[in-house]
């Protein structure tokens, strides 16, 4: 399935109305929700989140020396014996071992980093993420539809592939879930209107380097910004945007500035996140 947005050229749509799992482009998503707040003063992005000795940028970037849940083979027995999401409270005892050996200030993806900023923007705002995120981004940029699952009846008819009975909890900074056409939107519209002043969208898609992405992955140069993956394809293709996936699928929602502002959203219920990314970078280059 995939969707392209190019200004001035018809999109090209497969199965685009369909309802997916938006995995990790829910980060994008928490990141754009979270410098509209600093747009409008409600915090700043280098204070430091209370009680804690890092800041809002350190976790968008994921540099503030937190582990990862998915390290944890508990974890993902849990999942694929169809169990219920755990409490946060265990999630975050569970892992808690694991971040003596990160290393502040380094890049170290983390969920659990995502976590600590859906609780921040949930306390600061008085609302849940999904009420915010439909407030703050949802409607100002006009797609309607989009929601963060809470529950298993929330997926009943979103294409999961082989995940039908996957309990949404268990991403714990949460899920997004919408139309593939509505996630390229909100991406492309992100990236080209003034909902987020210059300089913060400037500053959310400048990165620091990841080092090396994985086998197989279609990059030349990765980096992350604020709550985006960006930097260079392997066709020196220059993107900004977010790969995901989970029990059964993965998508991959980019942009590129510097190619006719272009959008593509590509979603699998098969296949390694690289080979998504590279659908979506190669869509990305048509005309």
């Amino acid at each position: 399935m995939k969707h392209v947005i190019r200004p001035g050229f018809a999109d090209i749509s497969d199965d685009a109305d369909v309802v997916v799992p938006w995995w990790s482009f829910t980060k994008t998503l928490m990141a754009a929700t979270a410098l509209t707040m600093v747009r409008d003063g409600q915090f700043a992005l280098d204070n430091r989140l209370p009680g804690q000795t890092f800041m809002l940028r350190h976790l968008l970037q994921h540099r503030a020396g937190l582990a990862d849940y998915g390290s944890l083979p508990a974890y993902h027995a849990a999942v694929a014996a169809d169990e219920d999401a755990w409490p946060v409270d265990r999630l975050l005892h569970s892992v808690s071992v694991l971040h003596a050996g990160i290393e502040p200030g380094h890049f170290t993806y983390s969920n659990v980093g995502y976590l600590l900023v859906r609780q921040h923007l949930e306390c600061v705002s008085g609302l849940t993420l999904d009420a915010l995120m439909r407030h703050r981004l949802f409607e100002p940029l006009g797609v309607v539809g989009p929601r963060i699952a809470s529950h298993r009846v929330d997926l009943a008819d979103v294409r999961m592939g082989n995940a039908q009975s996957y309990d949404p909890r268990w991403v714990y900074h949460g899920l997004a879930i919408g139309r593939l056409r509505d996630a390229a939107t909100l991406l492309h519209r992100l990236m080209t209107t003034d909902l987020l002043p210059a300089g913060l969208r400037d500053e959310m898609c400048h990165g620091i380097a990841v080092g090396d992405p994985g086998a197989g992955r279609p990059w030349h140069h990765a980096a992350y910004g604020l709550g985006v993956m960006t930097g260079t394809a392997v066709n020196s293709l220059r993107v900004v945007g977010h790969t995901g996936g989970g029990p059964g699928s993965g998508i991959a929602v980019y942009h590129c500035p510097e190619h006719g502002q272009t959008t593509v959203a590509v979603f699998a219920t098969d296949g390694a996140a690289g080979n998504i990314e590279a659908d979506a970078f190669k869509l990305g280059l048509q005309r």
